[in-house]
């Protein structure tokens, strides 16, 4: 490990019952949990929305998006990760966020430290990794980022 260049600062992310890892670089900021409610006739996966630097940003439930419960984080635990996008949609929605469980973490990894999984994925999901003893996911961006334009319509 003396070559610096090839380790990747990355983010752990704490969800309901799992985290995801995404590089350093894929997130635009960490705020504080707060977000207006999605109205009654919202998808499942909407928790609401975050006025963001003048932007109204959809606020995504990782785990309801994957076929699990829409979990609001208590006790001022949870955080909301707003991420870059990447997507064919990055001109209409540059922006996305997700709720989070916990405060986010940063980790230097290096690729000999992660190992691929053969886990039941759901769709939001695009693998399961093993990272020094722990087991994350690393989310489908494209799919998160197409439930992010959905709710901008």
């Amino acid at each position: 490990m003396n070559d610096k260049s090839q380790t990747l600062s990355c983010v752990m992310i704490p969800m309901n019952g799992r985290q995801l890892l995404l590089p350093n670089v894929s997130i635009a900021e960490v705020v504080d949990y707060a977000s207006a409610d999605a109205d009654g006739h919202s998808p499942d996966w909407l928790v609401g929305f975050l006025d963001w630097r003048g932007q109204n940003l959809p606020v995504i439930s990782y785990d309801a998006a994957n076929g699990g419960s829409l979990t609001v984080p208590g006790d001022n635990r949870g955080r909301i990760v707003v991420l870059n996008t990447i997507g064919e949609h990055h001109n209409q929605v540059p922006f996305m966020a997700l709720v989070t469980q916990g405060i986010p973490s940063q980790a230097r990894l290096t690729e000999d430290q992660i190992r691929k999984l053969d886990g039941e994925s759901g769709p939001a999901d695009l693998m399961e990794v093993e990272v020094e003893g722990d087991v994350a996911w690393i989310p489908n961006l494209e799919y998160l980022e197409s439930l992010a334009q959905q709710a901008r319509h």
